[in-house]
């Protein structure tokens, strides 16, 4: 009997392991144009509006600069707007596995997902209204570490990143909250 009870204890503990890790994966990356349904009205602190006029929003045109074209020319990188090493943090969706992709596009940048986590399970108005719901279905908040995955010395272009003086520059807080 104790070998049978030890049996179900390892194939319940496996199966919930299982489980979790199969849930994390629903998560989906949904792209910017969804968040902006509900983040786009001044009174909340239109959120969408302040991603669109930033450089993270513009990630992607950035490749084409002189800079970026002399450094994949000395690199023997034939398009720096193909180049996986680039994408990785020019664009959400050319760095995170293609099976998590929904409807995120390449050209969006680095959008709402990079920071915030894959948006597809914490999306509606209900789950959004509780954080501690929208943690547990994906959201994440953003810290130093979330910046530092491209904000580094991996980066050709690298600056000295100060996450206390960036932080805010890109922050954009709901004032209702």
């Amino acid at each position: 009997m104790n070998k049978i009870f030890k049996s179900i204890v390892i194939v319940l503990t496996l199966s919930l392991i299982g489980g979790s890790t199969l849930f994390a994966q629903q998560f989906k990356y949904i792209g910017a144009e969804k968040c902006k349904m509900c983040h786009n009205k001044p009174a909340t602190g239109d959120q969408y509006k302040q991603w669109a006029g930033s450089l993270h929003a513009q990630a992607m045109k950035s490749l084409n600069s002189p800079e970026s074209w002399a450094y994949a020319k000395k690199n023997n990188i034939a398009d720096p707007n193909k180049e996986p090493k680039c994408l990785k943090c020019h664009s959400t969706a050319a760095g995170v596995p293609a099976n998590l992709i929904a409807t995120i596009t390449v050209a969006e940048g680095v959008s709402c997902e990079s920071c915030h986590g894959p948006g597809s399970m914490y999306k509606s108005p209900a789950i959004m209204k509780n954080q501690a719901l929208s943690i547990k279905n994906g959201l994440i908040i953003p810290n130093q570490a979330t910046c530092e995955k491209c904000h580094n010395k991996e980066n050709p272009f690298y600056k000295p990143f100060n996450f206390a003086t960036e932080y805010p520059k890109v922050s954009h807080p709901n004032p209702t909250l």
